[in-house]
C-alpha cells in the first residue's frame, strides 16, 4: 500500500492511498458489499459510480459461498468482476449484532450460523485465513465490540482483547509475508473503547506501536448521542499516526461524514445510503425525502434538481413513486445508484474543499442548505 497527505486544512486531510487494484483519494466513502454485492447492483453499476472500494464481510462470505469457493474463482475480484479495491470487515460486529448466538473468549469468537444453526469458531488467525483466501486488498483484524452504554469492567475487557488479538494478527500476517504470501493485502487494526477517553487511548497507543498499515475506530454509532462520538472521534484521532489512513467504520449520516472528515478521518463506510434507497428515503442536497409519499405522485422533478446520476438525469420522482409502490425491483437499482452518487459526490466535493483550504465554508454551506 501506498499513502500520502496531499492536502490539510487544519485537521481535515485529501489523501490518495494506493492497492494493487485502485488508487483510492479520500474523503473516501466505500459502499457496502456485504455478501460480495452491493445489493442491487452489479459491477458495471459500481464502477459507473466511481466507486474505487467497496466493503465486503468475512463472516457473511465465510458461510456462504465459503472463503474456499471464492479463492477458486480468483478471490473477490474474480468471482464478483468488480475490479476496484475490496476491504473485508473481520467479523467481529456480527459477533456484537448477532450475541444471543454468538460468545467471545480470550481466545476468539464461537457463534451459531443465522442461516442453519451450525457451530463455528473465529481466532485472530482463523480470520486472516479467510481473508487470504478472499484475496482482500485490506483486511480488518478481529476485534471485541461492546455495546453503549457497558460498564467499565467489560469496556476494558474488550481493550485488552481487541490489542491481544491485535497483536496475534500482525504477527501472524507478518510471518506470512516473510514466507512470501500475502503481498499484495494490508492489514488494519481497529481501536475499541466505547466512549470512555481513557480506554480509548489506551486502545490506540498500544495499536499504534504495531506496524499496521492503517487503523480504524470502531464501536461507535451504536446508539450514542452524535455529540459524543464526534467528541470521543476527535480525542482517538490525537493518538493515531498522521502518515496512516484513519477508517471510521459503520458512520454514517452525511452530517457525520461532514464532522468527522472535520476531525481528520479518511475512511467511511455505512449501509444507511443502500438502506435506506430501498425503503425509500433519498438524499439530497437540501435534505432527505420520502418518495412514497403521494405529494410526488405527479412530480415530474428528478430527485434533485443538481444531481447528475444516472437517475436524475433520467427519471423523475413520480416514476419513482410509482415503482415503488407498485413494489418494483427496477426501483432498488435506480433509489440505490441515487443515494450512493450523493455520498460519493459529497466526498468529492469535501476533497475539493480542502484542496482549495475551504473546508470551513464548505461545511458552512453544507448546512446552511439542509435548512
Amino acid at each position: 500500500m501506498e499513502f500520502h497527505i496531499d492536502k490539510t486544512d487544519n485537521l481535515a486531510r485529501a489523501c490518495t492511498l494506493k492497492t494493487a487494484h485502485s488508487v483510492i483519494q479520500t474523503p473516501v466513502f466505500m459502499p457496502v458489499g456485504t455478501v460480495g454485492s452491493v445489493k442491487s447492483l452489479d459491477a458495471h453499476d459500481i464502477k459507473n459510480l466511481g466507486a474505487n472500494i467497496i466493503l465486503g464481510n468475512t463472516y457473511h462470505l465465510y458461510l456462504r459461498p465459503g472463503d474456499e469457493v471464492i479463492k477458486e474463482f480468483g478471490g473477490l475480484h474474480g468471482f464478483t468482476k468488480y475490479n476496484g479495491s475490496f476491504l473485508t470487515d473481520s467479523g467481529g460486529f456480527q459477533a456484537f449484532s448477532l450475541s444471543d448466538i454468538s460468545k467471545a473468549t480470550q481466545e476468539g469468537v464461537k457463534f451459531k450460523s443465522h442461516i442453519d444453526g451450525s457451530t463455528h469458531y473465529f481466532t485472530p488467525q482463523k480470520v486472516l485465513d479467510i481473508e487470504y483466501n478472499l484475496n482482500s486488498d485490506i483486511m480488518m483484524v478481529l476485534d471485541d465490540l461492546v455495546k453503549l452504554p457497558s460498564p467499565k469492567e467489560r469496556i476494558d475487557l474488550s481493550v485488552n482483547r481487541t490489542i491481544k488479538w491485535a497483536k496475534e494478527s500482525i504477527d501472524y500476517h507478518l510471518d506470512r509475508q516473510n514466507n512470501g504470501h500475502a503481498l499484495n493485502q494490508n492489514i488494519f487494526a481497529i481501536i475499541q473503547g466505547g466512549t470512555d477517553m481513557e480506554f480509548r487511548k489506551k486502545c490506540a497507543l498500544e495499536l499504534c506501536l504495531m506496524p499496521f498499515d492503517g487503523f480504524a475506530i470502531g464501536g461507535l454509532s451504536v446508539g450514542e448521542e452524535s455529540a459524543l462520538m464526534y467528541d470521543t472521534v476527535e480525542f482517538t484521532t490525537l493518538f493515531m499516526p498522521k502518515n496512516k489512513p484513519r477508517y471510521l467504520m459503520g458512520v454514517g449520516t452525511p452530517e457525520d461524514l461532514v464532522e468527522n472528515v472535520e476531525r481528520g478521518v479518511d475512511m467511511f463506510d455505512c449501509v444507511m445510503p443502500t438502506r435506506n434507497a430501498r425503503n425509500g428515503t433519498l438524499f439530497t442536497h437540501f435534505g432527505k425525502i420520502n418518495i412514497k409519499s403521494a405529494k410526488y405522485i405527479r412530480d415530474a422533478n428528478p430527485i434533485d434538481n443538481e444531481c447528475s446520476c444516472f437517475t436524475c438525469k433520467n427519471y423523475s420522482r413520480g416514476y419513482l413513486n410509482h415503482l415503488f409502490r407498485a413494489r418494483e425491483l427496477t426501483f432498488f437499482r435506480l433509489a440505490t445508484i441515487h443515494n450512493l452518487h450523493y455520498y460519493l459526490n459529497l466526498m468529492h466535493q469535501m476533497r475539493k474543499a480542502i484542496i482549495a483550504n475551504g473546508f470551513a465554508e464548505f461545511k458552512r454551506e453544507f448546512y446552511a442548505r439542509r435548512k
